[in-house]
């Protein structure tokens, strides 16, 4: 059993390996199977411009203020200087204070140093102002917070700072704002709040409808179960329940609140999680002409009527962030009318971020999708595109269905999560935190932690894609 167990993981990582091999090969020199990546042309930040457009103490840029922190609080111990001989800290109080930063600020300071070098050689990255314990800056600034930091380069070359500050951006800072024709502005979100917040999952209150009949509470599935979903034509189908992909009972996270009206639907998922948008013109399902029972796709629900899937489900449908859900929009969801069911498109009513639930839960369906709470959603998270997620997963799904072929108790103990600790999501682009990788690569479905391929996919994702294609709060950052 182990030796078909570390087969299985064996034959997942050579698949994997190869995919990013070709991809490697096809970005060389000489006759590759694609064309030469080219090197990311960046553009400089216009003046007054910031990144991203929301105000800086949101949730979708630095978050809010948390309190000034002063040498005599307990707080400052979250602040750790920064002797990095790259970057010149004016200093001009000679306290030391500009060097006093959070670890996440540091690290990204740190980066954005390197990138300096790079882009101008024999210039170097300067800070005029770090941690403020003395109350220059403006009420609730983040800089009281060691969460913030103004630059400028080493030549004070005005005419650098637009590019400064998008290499700030490509740095990984949570908000940069060319705030000024002096210094440009950036910072991060507070430590305890990016894995609070980060994530694409539901809580354990979460429903799923079962092929056997009832619904069960996500936190509860188990490998086996066959759960309620919809294929890529927008039909309802039943999908086995292959693992989480993150499960952390504990947790706490803070959950987007959609909610439709007609039908009255309600669903909590992380700002990370991909939701189905339908396209403008998408009026709902048509039902077949009577006499025209139309065959049945496998998986499909028996007992339950057969409809035409949603118009334009196919071609239209768009997978956006939870974060990125709007009133107006409309979701698809599942109606019950006369004993039927079908699945249409509901306008999205209101968009809320008021719920901190404890326990976040991952699941990962054969199909890609799930109906929760009714509502239709992606499995994955972190990168906007659905169809690549899932596309990612199919080693994946194929040494699964292998493992079922080959040795069908196996399936049993599921695919389940990689370790202790991590945090929110587990998808396609995951988190950048590393949770001891089990033995074997189906550990059981129920282990707590991130899945180990989600962190192999993740690892392979920063190499091939840019930062600005994954969501902000998509990966639980660790700092070191």
């Amino acid at each position: 059993m182990d030796e078909m167990l570390l087969l299985t993981r064996f034959l997942l990582v050579v698949l994997v390996s190869f995919l990013l091999m070709s991809s490697g090969l096809a970005c060389g020199p000489g006759r590759g199977f694609g064309k030469r990546r080219h090197p990311k042309k960046l553009t400089p930040l216009a003046y007054k411009q910031f990144i991203p457009n929301v105000a800086e103490k949101t949730l979708g840029a630095s978050g809010r203020y948390e309190g000034k922190i002063s040498r005599n609080s307990e707080r400052f111990k979250e602040l750790t200087p920064n002797y990095n001989p790259d970057i010149i800290f004016k200093d001009e109080e000679n306290t030391g204070a500009d060097r006093l930063m959070t670890q996440r600020c540091k690290d990204k300071l740190n980066a954005l140093a390197i990138s300096v070098m790079n882009q101008w050689p024999g210039v170097k990255l300067r800070v005029t102002e770090g941690w403020d314990e003395d109350g220059h800056h403006s009420e609730e600034s983040l800089h009281y917070e060691g969460r913030a930091v103004d630059i400028t380069t080493s030549d004070r070359d005005r005419s650098k700072y637009g590019m400064l500050a998008r290499l700030a951006v490509e740095a990984g800072f949570d908000w940069v704002y060319y705030e000024s024709k002096a210094h440009i502005h950036c910072s991060v979100k507070a430590e305890n709040s990016v894995a609070a917040k980060s994530g694409g999952c539901f809580p354990g209150s979460a429903t799923v409808h079962l092929e056997q009949g009832g619904t069960k509470l996500v936190k509860d599935l188990s490998p086996g179960d066959r759960v309620l979903a919809a294929d890529d034509e927008g039909r309802l189908l039943y999908s086995d329940f292959l693992a989480f992909l993150d499960r952390e009972d504990g947790a706490k996270k803070v959950f987007y609140v959609i909610e439709t009206r007609e039908p009255r639907e309600r669903l909590l998922l992380t700002a990370a999680h991909l939701l189905f948008v339908a396209p403008h013109n998408d009026s709902g399902p048509e039902p077949l002409p009577a006499g025209e029972p139309g065959p049945l796709p496998s998986g499909q629900p028996s007992g339950w009527a057969w409809q035409r899937p949603p118009p334009g489900f196919a071609a239209g449908r768009q997978s956006l962030f939870a974060s990125r859900i709007r009133p107006g929009q409309r979701v698809y969801v599942v109606e019950e009318r006369g004993g039927d069911r079908r699945l249409l498109p509901a306008a999205v009513h209101s968009v809320s971020l008021s719920e901190e639930a404890t326990g976040v839960y991952a699941p990962l369906t054969a199909q890609g999708t799930i109906l929760i709470n009714r509502v239709l959603a992606s499995c994955y998270a972190v990168i906007e595109e659905h169809s690549w997620a899932h596309w990612a997963f199919a080693p994946f799904r194929l040494a699964h269905a292998l493992l079922a072929m080959l040795s069908p108790e196996c399936t049993d103990c599921g695919g389940g999560g990689g370790g202790p600790g991590g945090g929110g999501g587990g998808h396609l682009l995951l988190h950048a935190g590393s949770p001891d990788v089990p033995d074997a690569p189906d550990a059981g479905a129920t282990t707590a932690g991130i899945h180990w391929y989600s962190q192999l996919l993740y690892q392979i994702g920063t190499w091939l894609l840019d930062s600005d294609v994954l969501h902000p709060l998509g990966m639980a950052v660790k700092s070191s």
